[in-house]
């Protein structure tokens, strides 16, 4: 009753302070005239506009219950009382509570004196993961008990008081980073995998992130943030779209795969430089680099070429990479597609290390092996070999043998090995039908020494490529896994990749051609022609950017000519050019040159964390075959409400 009374007459004082500007004992006054509220009656909360704050706390704990976050109390605040809120993480031995936030941990002292009992028994009796708040007072450890592997490890607090807000039940699994959870638990329970201190990171690192980046589009560059539909209609070409049903009979609408077509027709409208977050979807399954759904860093702008998209993405990334990941530096090293496929068999190369694609062509042309002489008479016939260095003397039978059943199930192609003894003879079937300037040239063209080992394959270039391409990966995680040096993690080798093929063969129909990066990639001006007579040999004004091995981005200059976009899809790609009307229709009206790019935020974010898959680094992501583990999505619909848009499942029959 008595600090009631108390609590009233200081709201009373605090009214009349207000209302007349009376201060006692101070003849101070604020800048509207009435003095500034006393402390000790700011921290009863007084809710008269003049008893608050002129300047309102900023930070993670504005505006909520805390004064302070529990992972960035240090040796400053001792002395002062705080209030933390958060989860248990452990108790330890009735002696302390180790509270956890977003921001880390803080060590809660708990009382031990009689006077205190009612305080010890509520904290003891807390279980793990249960939501509190405690207020106390910050205080040095001491000496000797400092926790130097926590970043509060030199300070703890002694509670003073608890409120309990949710007591947690038992758990499917610990909330600690060295735990190891299937990832299918993870995923059914992803609200409290994201607890976790790695989860948090990331995320909040992917927020930074993308602030950056739109910092640096709109403030430096001029850039305009506009959201497109997320429902459209379905479009010719690329990967599978999920279908969306309308309430009209047999009308539906597709997620699209990205805002291509939008972004396209807002330079047409004269926006100039367009960005925004874009959500893309694609009907496939997941893998640890892509999944159903994703967030691309959507980018176009007019009036540009090549040179201008690139200089803007190397900017953007210099300028938005967090300095505790390394310098980035600019500008990047350039390959065309061509360089990259030969001499390392993919069109995304890891540049970390060598391990290059050799052409063995002039070794064997002369020598007694018939086959292979009858594979290099062929068009476009070849002979390729990649040197691991160490491998003979790292890689066991069974590496061995792994590298010949990859090469047979996935690529149908045989693999010939070489292995260089120590003293510096070969161990191959090759070797009695090889003469002796032979195994010099051959030796001497792969740099092949004492202990390595040397992987040859013989066909076609569009075959043995990919081939040697991924046996030269597998290679360099072997050899890791044995304790070689191959490829630094810390390394960051951005690489674009230009002058891609405009169409390439269709799958199954060989004849047929298909577009390399979509339909709507400009031919790099000098092949222009070749669009009407051979556009088999057209090379696009397409640009991939490549980080270490994996795809981060990919974009194109676009063609804004109607008459030469209808002529790609109508006589190139046989497509039915209606179901895009209203973009040739746009081109027609005065369309501007321009080009962009997409940029994969969930790749690069995991790439920067060193996460293996995007799942890492997306909040609610899906699982491998597309399904949302902890809501169960996709579910069944009801008959009933199929009705309404003129749906009928057909159930399969065994």
């Amino acid at each position: 009753m008595a600090t009631q009374s108390r609590f009233v007459l200081r709201r009373l004082l605090c009214g009349l302070r207000a209302r007349t500007g009376w201060s006692q004992g101070s003849a101070s006054t604020s800048r509207q005239g009435r003095p500034p509220c006393r402390p000790e009656l700011r921290h009863l909360s007084c809710s008269y506009p003049v008893c608050q704050s002129r300047t309102p706390t900023r930070g993670p704990s504005s505006l909520s219950f805390r004064s302070h976050t529990c992972g960035e109390l240090r040796l400053d605040h001792v002395g002062e009382t705080v209030t933390l809120c958060g989860w248990v993480q452990y108790l330890r031995h009735d002696l302390f509570v180790i509270l956890r936030d977003f921001s880390g941990l803080a060590q809660v002292l708990i009382p031990q004196g009689d006077s205190a009992s009612h305080l010890k028994t509520a904290l003891c009796q807390l279980t793990t993961e249960s939501v509190i708040k405690v207020t106390g007072t910050v205080k040095r450890r001491p000496t000797g008990h400092e926790n130097k592997g926590m970043p509060t490890g030199e300070i703890e607090v002694l509670a003073e008081g608890v409120e309990v807000y949710n007591v947690c039940r038992k758990l499917p699994f610990e909330i600690k980073d060295f735990v190891k959870k299937s990832e299918s638990l993870r995923m059914q329970y992803r609200y409290l995998d994201l607890r976790s201190s790695q989860m948090q990171k990331n995320l909040r690192l992917r927020s930074q992130l993308v602030m950056k980046m739109r910092e640096y589009l709109c403030n430096e560059h001029g850039f305009v943030d506009v959201e497109t539909p997320t429902l459209f209609k379905r479009t010719p070409g690329g990967a599978k779209e999920f279908v969306v049903p309308s309430r009209e009979p047999g009308r539906f609408y597709s997620l699209p795969q990205s805002p291509q077509q939008f972004k396209q027709l807002l330079m047409v409208a004269g926006v100039d430089r367009y960005f925004q977050m874009a959500r893309c979807y694609r009907d496939e399954g997941s893998k640890p680099d892509r999944q159903p759904e994703f967030t691309q860093v959507d980018i176009e702008m007019s009036f540009v070429d090549q040179a201008g998209i690139r200089s803007l993405v190397e900017g953007l990334l210099q300028y938005s990479w967090p300095a505790e990941k390394g310098a980035i530096m600019v500008p990047f090293q350039t390959l065309t597609y061509e360089e990259a496929m030969r001499d390392y068999g993919v069109d995304k190369p890891d540049t970390r290390f060598s391990m290059k694609l050799i052409d063995l062509g002039q070794v064997f042309f002369s020598t007694e092996i018939e086959f292979l002489r009858s594979v290099l008479s062929q068009p476009g016939g070849s002979v390729q070999a990649v040197c691991v260095p160490g491998g003979a003397k790292l890689f066991a039978g069974k590496d061995l043998e792994e590298l010949k059943q990859t090469a047979k199930t996935q690529f149908s192609q045989e693999l010939s090995m070489v292995l260089v003894k120590a003293d510096g003879t070969l161990k191959s079937p090759l070797k009695k039908l090889l003469s002796v300037s032979a195994t010099d040239e051959l030796l001497q063209r792969t740099g092949a020494g004492p202990g390595d080992l040397l992987l040859m394959a013989a066909g076609s270039l569009h075959s043995v490529r990919p081939l040697l391409g991924n046996l030269r990966l597998r290679c360099a995680e072997l050899l890791e896994s044995r304790g070689a040096s191959v490829r630094d993690p810390s390394a960051l080798n951005f690489l674009w990749v230009l002058n891609f093929p405009l169409f390439l063969p269709k799958e199954g129909d060989p004849e047929q051609l298909e577009s390399a990066h979509h339909p709507f990639t400009a031919p790099l001006p000098e092949d222009a022609q070749l669009l009407h007579t051979e556009p088999q040999k057209v090379r696009g004004q397409h640009y991939d950017l490549v980080l270490n091995g994996s795809e981060i981005g990919g974009g194109s200059i676009r063609i804004h000519d109607a008459s030469q976009q209808l002529n790609v899809l109508k006589s190139v790609l046989k497509e039915d050019p209606s179901l895009l009307s209203h973009l040739l229709e746009a081109l027609d009206c005065g369309a501007p040159p321009h080009g962009g790019i997409a940029l994969g935020l969930d790749r690069l974010v995991s790439i920067m964390v060193g996460a293996p898959s995007i799942r890492d680094v997306i909040a609610f992501p899906k699982s491998f075959r597309g399904h949302d583990l902890m809501s169960c999505a996709p579910d069944f619909v009801s008959e009933e409400d199929l009705k309404s848009y003129h749906i009928s499942v057909k159930w399969p029959t065994e």
